[in-house]
This record gives C-alpha cells, structure tokens and sequence, in this order.
C-alpha cells in the first residue's frame, strides 16, 4: 500500500511538477522546487549562491585551504608581492595575506550570521507586535524605530561598541542592535496588511489570544519578508563589521579580520597595495554575493512575485 510521500510512476520529476500535491510534504518540496527553478533561472542570484557556497566551504576547511601559519612572522619576506610562494603577498610582518583571508572569513561570517540570527527574530517580533496590538503600543515602539533610524548604522554600532567595548562579541551585539529596526518597520508593514485578512478574523472568532495569533499566524506570513531583507542587510553588516574592525573596536590583533588587514594596509597603500586591495576585495566580493542573493531571494520567497 503506498504511501502519501511516494513519488508517482512519472518519476520524481512528475511528482514535482504534479498540478495538486496529495500531502503537505509533496507541496513543500513543490515550492522548494519552484524556488530553485526561479534562481536557475536568475544568474545573478546563483552566480551569488555559488560565492557564498565557495565563502563556506573556505571557512569551514580553513585548516587545509591556508599555506602558511596565519600568526607565523617572517621580517626577511614582509612586503613581498603576490608570488607562487605567497599568492595574495605578505603584509608589513611577513605574514602571509591569502591564509590571513581565508581564516578571516570565519569572523566575517561569525559576526554576520550572529548579528543576523539577533537583529532579524528582535526586528521581526517588535514588528509585528506593533502592527498587531496597534494603540499606544504601536506608537511608542515605532517612535523606538524612528530614533534607531535616525542615526546612520555605523555610528549606532560605534556608539554601542564604545559603550560595551572593543571585542569581537560587543561588536556583534553593537551591530544587531543597529540592524534590527529596518526589519521591525518591514514586519509592521506586512503585519498591517495581514491582520484584516478572513483568516485572522476566524481565528479571532475562535477565541485565540493575541499572542497566540501574533506567532502562530502573523509571523509566519512576514518571515519570508524579512528573511529577503536581513539577505540584502547582510552587505551592511558586513560592511560594518569591517569598518569597526578598521577602526580598531571589532577584532582585535593579531586577529585575521579583515577590516583590521584593511587598516594595517592603508599605510602601504601607494607602495604595498595588495595589503589593502586584498582584504578590501573579499569584503566587496562577499558583499555583493549577499546582495545577489538576497535579489533572488526575493522572487524565489515573495508569493507576489510568479
């Protein structure tokens, strides 16, 4: 006797493609296969896919992938150009810049995915809270919003991380905390639209609590929303984490950060320019990766968007 998840005699194709899925499983898997056919079919998000999986891959097997101890100091080879022995160069230490960047892309990764994975349920749920209960809840959380946003994200995170701390977690947090409100303001906005919906009223009607509908039925409608705009905030982060670590209030020395690379490389700029040029590279690479992505993501999770 068959099962409902069993895949019909056309194959696994056919059982994608099937006009009505005959359980909750078969249409998940439809729409995880619709969305793969519509970043196949968008070049750009999986030439940003593909950077992004290459970015993983490298952190995660750092260890193999690097040539030279990332701390080891050489003064008779600093300066050095990119070369067989050193691909990227050496910096003003001897120290080797391709295995600095390729264990570097741990910390970017780190503080980015854990500012996200913060700023993004903190965003979400002030958002929707707002949207929902409406009233003097509402304005005051949204008055919240608007004081966050009315200072730039990095001098937010350089007043929280000066407050907290110089350190790779003070950074973390200081950047979350700069990151959130753009996310509230999206979740209210969809929440806004969602709460006069049939569905909220039955549910009402039902005797469900606030709470209960706030996150069991309005956030799941906004989570894919917000999960294309922390994508796309990812550049930012990014691009904030690596400006306080240029400054100094990331991560500290002999950390391979790349923001802190970037820093020691300004001085060498107009003689040694690989020291800068090539930290500056990832971050811009990994930028646009997430900024591609986060474009896909967009048509591949919006139901708007055929």
């Amino acid at each position: 006797m068959s099962t409902t998840t069993s895949t019909p005699r056309g194959g696994l194709g056919a059982w994608l493609r099937a006009p009505v899925p005959q359980s909750p499983f078969q249409a998940r898997m439809q729409a995880l296969y619709l969305g793969w056919r519509r970043l196949r079919g968008n070049p750009p998000a999986l030439a940003g896919a593909i950077i992004l999986a290459l970015l993983l891959l490298m952190a995660a097997f750092a260890p193999w992938i690097a040539t030279h101890d990332i701390y080891a100091q050489d003064l008779a080879s600093r300066l050095q150009p990119p070369s067989a022995a050193h691909w990227f160069g050496t910096d003003d230490l001897g120290r080797d810049i391709f295995s600095r960047i390729v264990f570097g892309a741990r910390i970017t990764l780190y503080i980015a995915t854990l500012a996200a994975l913060i700023a993004a349920p903190l965003g979400l749920v002030i958002g929707t809270t707002a949207g929902y209960l409406g009233g003097w809840t509402d304005t005051i959380l949204m008055r919240l919003v608007d004081v966050f946003l009315s200072f730039p994200s990095l001098v937010l995170a350089l007043a929280f991380v000066a407050a907290l701390g110089p350190g790779i977690e003070n950074a973390v947090i200081a950047i979350a905390l700069a990151a959130w409100p753009p996310i509230a303001r999206l979740a209210r906005a969809e929440t806004l639209t969602v709460r006069g919906s049939d569905y909220i009223a039955a549910v009402r009607l039902q005797g469900a609590s606030r709470l209960r509908i706030i996150v069991h039925h309005v956030m799941p409608m906004c989570i894919p929303s917000v999960i294309v705009r922390i994508t796309l905030n990812m550049a930012a982060i990014i691009l904030t984490a690596a400006g306080l670590g240029f400054l100094g209030l990331g991560a500290q020395p002999p950390s391979p950060e790349w923001g802190a690379m970037l820093s020691t490389g300004r001085q060498f700029v107009m003689t040694s320019w690989w020291i800068a040029a090539m930290p500056g590279c990832a971050i811009l690479l990994t930028s646009l990766a997430f900024n591609l992505v986060g474009d896909g993501l967009r048509d591949m999770l919006d139901p708007r968007h055929g």
